[in-house]
């Protein structure tokens, strides 16, 4: 278990030093090609709901599992060749899963041009991030999204794979790693696929509801921990439960809310997509407007609570016996 304690550690290092560096090979990038060639066959071959339904199932069975193990055997083929070889290949690996230094720098490269008035570039450069509309947002608006995206993002860009990386470390011969780059794998799907519109209303709903499930523990073990970290879990409790459930996610409200309720801002409303407008649930009371500093805080609580489970992990890793 000691390795996986040097894994953990210097993959969260690299993560908030590195990040993902421009024009370097991801292991997203394959996901999502995978993803994409897949979805481009099934999508012509499959003209009935039920075929596109299994073949669904199908890309999200291949996907989820063909990730976890592709990467276990990159990494013990590495091991065979040379040790330290393989825990610095899953090391490597294990960083790409954590999005933490990535959420910073979408918040950081939005709020630039926002504080310094430049409306046009913020809204321009905040449509890389989110598939809203976002070339007639307010400043107000563009605030709200980027909150939002903070705040889901923290649980199924960090919280969640690093849960899974914890998991998989303290099953003997899976090792951090895998099970990290499987749960990478179901989220990417989520994001590509997972959408109730056409053309990806059959073909994504097993995606979609998978990554629902597996995010299901780590969203609510994320959701008290920051309510640990703010002091007062039961009000951060009672106002997820009085406002997430409205959220058609089983998740991404309850992470959103969390936050909201923390901070004392109100997320959700009215959000534009394509032309048409669609109803969000208000999460939070709006006690105070939101603003960049609520963004840098709700970064900061993302942060503590990713230590305080590394913490843990480590913890757990010591206790358990090297097998």
């Amino acid at each position: 278990m000691t390795n996986n304690i040097y894994i953990l550690i210097i993959a969260a290092l690299l993560d908030y030093l590195i990040g993902d560096p421009w024009g370097w090979p991801h292991p997203v990038q394959f996901m999502g090609w995978v993803i994409s060639r897949f979805t481009k066959f099934s999508l012509q071959l499959c003209q009935h709901s039920l075929t596109q339904r299994l073949a669904g199932i199908v890309l999200g069975i291949i996907l989820i599992i063909g990730s976890g193990c592709v990467g276990w055997l990159i990494i013990q083929t590495a091991k065979c060749l040379y040790p330290l070889l393989g825990i610095t290949i899953e090391t490597i690996l294990l960083a790409s899963c954590f999005a933490l230094r990535s959420l910073r720098v979408a918040a950081v490269v939005v709020l630039e041009p926002l504080t310094s008035g430049d409306l046009g570039e913020a809204r321009k450069i905040l449509s890389n991030y989110v598939g809203r509309d976002t070339q007639n947002l307010s400043e107000a608006e563009i605030l709200r999204a980027v909150l939002e995206t903070v705040t889901e993002n923290a649980t199924d860009g960090v919280m969640a794979p690093l849960f899974y990386s914890i998991v998989g470390g303290c099953i003997s011969g899976v090792g951090p790693t895998s099970l990290a780059l499987a749960y990478k794998a179901s989220s990417t799907l989520d994001s590509m696929v997972g959408y109730r519109e056409a053309p990806y209303t059959y073909l994504g709903w097993f995606s979609a509801k998978l990554e629902d499930c597996l995010t299901w523990l780590p969203c609510r073990l994320t959701v008290l921990t920051l309510g640990l970290l703010s002091g007062k879990p039961l009000y951060v409790w009672r106002m997820c439960r009085r406002d997430a459930v409205a959220d058609p996610s089983p998740n991404s409200g309850w992470s959103e809310c969390a936050y909201a309720a923390i901070l004392g801002v109100q997320m959700g409303g009215t959000n534009w997509y394509r032309g048409v407008a669609k109803q969000k649930p208000l999460l939070g009371n709006a006690i105070y407007p939101i603003n960049s500093t609520h963004i840098q805080r709700a970064l900061q609580l993302t942060r503590y609570c990713f230590l305080l489970w590394l913490g843990a992990a480590i913890a757990i890793f010591l206790i358990l016996p090297n097998r």
